[in-house]
């Protein structure tokens, strides 16, 4: 059998009773290292679940393989920080098992995509969520502008496996060599889900590194009365 088990935004508690039960029937547990990070170290998860945990990249999960074949006669695991199929690549390992015949068992938990409603913004105003890369893209900026007046996620490039995540700061910078007005009000966040986030509606020129992370960017569509309230007691 093969679970994956989102691990929600924050610690090692963040799991659900469900998923922690899971966790301790498997005979192998994974924790993939590419998506995001949690606020916590691999060895504190391992302590609370009682399970040695082994890192594996996005090469590893993509090129599903190995992970399948040892479900096919094992009961495996995969953590995924956030929740399970906020990420393309688990949806498709979760068809390639369903396709192998092999028992699939999901345990969902929050994600950046729910999180951010902690914003005041109404989550079913946003479009389409984008990427900021550390390459040069011009795609985030086409994003945003085909999405107004709805309201834009830029989710920003990291690499957890070399301590790599962008700044919003940088993030303005890409968009700005791409046409962005940096006068335009933006809403930064930094380790949402978190017992300590970060929230602050403010011009897009006026961001400062923040040294805290992981981190995403929003760029506000039309507000509505209410979201405009609350967005502002954030600045």
């Amino acid at each position: 059998m093969l679970s994956l088990i989102g691990l929600g935004l924050n610690d090692e508690k963040d799991i659900s009773v469900k998923g922690l039960e899971l966790v301790k029937k498997a005979d192998i547990v994974y924790l993939e290292n590419y998506t995001s990070k949690l606020q916590c170290s691999k060895q504190a998860l391992e302590k609370l679940y009682g399970k040695e945990i082994q890192l594996v990249e996005r090469e590893v999960v993509e090129n599903a393989t190995a992970i399948i074949s040892q479900a096919a006669y094992n009961n495996i695991v995969l953590l995924i920080v956030g929740d399970v199929f906020s990420a393309t690549t688990h949806i498709a390992l979760f068809q390639e098992a369903k396709e192998k015949g092999i028992e699939v068992q999901v345990v969902h938990n929050a994600s950046i995509l729910n999180a951010i409603g902690i914003t005041g913004l109404e989550l079913y105003k946003f479009g389409k969520t984008t990427s900021i890369p550390f390459h040069e893209s011009e795609t985030p900026y086409k994003v945003i502008k085909e999405n107004f007046p709805l309201h834009t996620l830029c989710l920003l490039d990291l690499v957890p496996s070399e301590n790599k995540f962008m700044e919003s700061s940088e993030a303005i910078e890409k968009l700005k060599q791409s046409g962005f007005d940096i006068n335009t009000k933006v809403v930064v966040c930094a380790q949402l889900g978190s017992d300590s986030p970060t929230i602050l509606y403010l011009q897009a020129k006026n961001i400062k590194p923040l040294h805290k992370f992981p981190q995403c960017l929003i760029i506000p569509g039309d507000l509505h009365f209410m979201e405009k309230e609350v967005l502002e007691s954030y600045q």
